[in-house]
């Protein structure tokens, strides 16, 4: 593709080289190690390294012009000047491959609980009433029936154009991050449906306030097609807030919740059988959720309304449902043979644990031990309040390792005595060894009581602990097995 066809909508400062008429690009690449002959290169300042310092890499490797913010005296090829070269990159990646994204019924989904569930349940409905998906997500990718390793809720600009350009299903599903969206990783891509399931204190280690954490959030509906839907959980504050403006940019609003401003108005949550009584334009339906939990039925309603938006009877919905197994690592349940009941879980907010929580109680637990601990080098201003919903919730809570991060292990235990001490009470102990805290649950726990461990769901450990195994599901199982020898 002609440089010149790239590069005609961008906010263009200046170019110092002038002469790319007829410049043929045979790639695009934001990282030096990448660039090939005949390559474009895209200059963009990180958080770690800046890109502009790798332009001349970038040429000895064969780049045959430069996108990049800052000014260049001068350069032995083009060099084009942007405002933004984050914004820049995710336009000219969705030229190269052709707009691929249009060809696509494109769904959105934001908020900080709930993406990954709505997400693949959504897939499911779909699936079953016989539209191919793709889906672009925490757990993994899944493009043309073959799942791929994901490494980011949502992948950098240019691997997510190319899995939207190798994609041949009809609907995409996308789990859309706020750093994905503060990024401009989605630039270029224009949804047929946003939705936004909740907004909770998470990732202000990032965006410092909830305020700033909503405004990332908020992007997305900016690439809502004029005639896409936007569809909002109204029951949370944010989301109220979030319909407020998005009414003002006269956007197309299908809300969610109790108030019966709502499009679909929930009449009735009946939480022990996971049955959501609703109504939606005078009509009174029910749902059943396939997962326990409060959180899960709200889940079940955002999928509902975008498989019904798309055509599919209730009726199909319906029986879609019933098929639907569940999340790995999302309120995943293992029952063990002593009648203890374990739920593996990604939670890693206040409200996501508390969610947990109640939904074991909610289901008839005897007592309930939390698991939990904190992951390094992230937002440190969460951790009370994980604390104090799980000493108010639980019966006992167990603080354990996470993800390190680079932090040293003897720092981040301290820290864990140190919060218990200050933060916990009689119900609060410590065990580092994140396998040795979950025996300890299972072996001080009878039947009828629920064990939940949060944090790290259908993750794998990143540090060696004393069992030899790799997650939390397969601790538990481990730790049965061998209980029963």
């Amino acid at each position: 593709m002609r440089l010149k066809q790239l590069i005609k909508t961008l906010d263009i400062k200046s170019v110092l080289e002038p002469k790319v008429e007829n410049l043929s690009i045979l790639g695009i690449a934001d990282n030096s190690v990448d660039v090939f002959k005949g390559y474009l290169f895209v200059a963009i300042e990180g958080f770690t390294a800046d890109g502009h310092n790798y332009i001349p890499q970038a040429i000895e490797n064969g780049a045959c012009a430069i996108i990049g913010e800052k000014s260049m005296d001068s350069l032995p090829i083009p060099y084009i000047q942007v405002s933004n070269s984050r914004k820049a990159l995710g336009i000219i990646a969705n030229s190269f491959y052709k707009n691929p994204s249009s060809k696509k019924v494109m769904v959105g989904i934001t908020g900080t609980n709930g993406k990954t569930t709505t997400s693949q349940m959504l897939k499911h409905i779909m699936e079953s009433n016989g539209h191919s998906c793709s889906l672009i997500g925490t757990i993994h990718n899944e493009i043309n029936g073959q799942v791929l390793k994901s490494n980011n809720t949502t992948p950098g600009t240019l691997a997510l154009h190319k899995l939207l350009s190798e994609s041949k299903d009809e609907v995409v599903i996308m789990e859309v991050s706020s750093h994905g969206l503060s990024q401009y990783r989605v630039e270029g891509i224009k949804f047929d449906f946003c939705l936004f399931t909740n907004l909770e204190h998470e990732h202000l280690d990032y965006h410092k306030t909830m305020e700033d954490y909503f405004q990332a959030k908020l992007l997305l509906f900016d690439y809502l097609k004029d005639s896409g839907q936007a569809i909002v959980n109204r029951d949370n504050e944010w989301g109220e807030k979030l319909i407020g403006i998005l009414n003002e940019r006269g956007k197309n609003v299908y809300s969610i919740g109790y108030s019966d401003k709502n499009t679909l108005q929930i009449i009735d949550l009946i939480i022990e059988k996971s049955i959501i009584k609703f109504t939606e334009k005078k009509n009174t339906n029910c749902l059943s959720s396939p997962i326990m939990g409060v959180h899960n039925m709200y889940n079940t309603v955002m999928s509902y309304s975008v498989a019904k938006l798309l055509g599919i009877e209730y009726k199909n919905i319906i029986n879609s449902l019933r098929g639907f197994q569940g999340v790995k690592g999302r309120f995943q349940i293992i029952k063990l043979r002593n009648g203890v009941n374990v739920v593996v879980d990604y939670a890693h907010t206040a409200e996501a644990i508390s969610n947990c929580i109640t939904t074991a109680k909610k289901y008839g637990a005897n007592k309930v031990t939390q698991i939990f601990g904190f992951r390094g080098n992230r937002d440190k201003s969460k951790r009370e309040g994980m604390i104090f919903v799980a000493k108010e919730l639980s019966d006992q809570f167990v603080l354990t390792l996470d993800d390190l991060n680079s932090v040293p292990e003897d720092e981040m235990i301290e820290s864990l005595n140190i919060i218990n001490s200050h933060c916990g009470n009689d119900q609060g102990i410590v065990i580092p060894d994140r396998t040795s805290a979950i025996k300890w649950a299972i072996e001080n726990s009878a039947h009828n009581d629920w064990i939940i461990i949060t944090g790290k769901g259908h993750e794998n450990y990143n540090q060696k602990f004393h069992l030899p195994t790799k997650s939390d599901e397969e601790t538990v199982l481990y730790i049965e097995d061998n209980l029963y020898q």
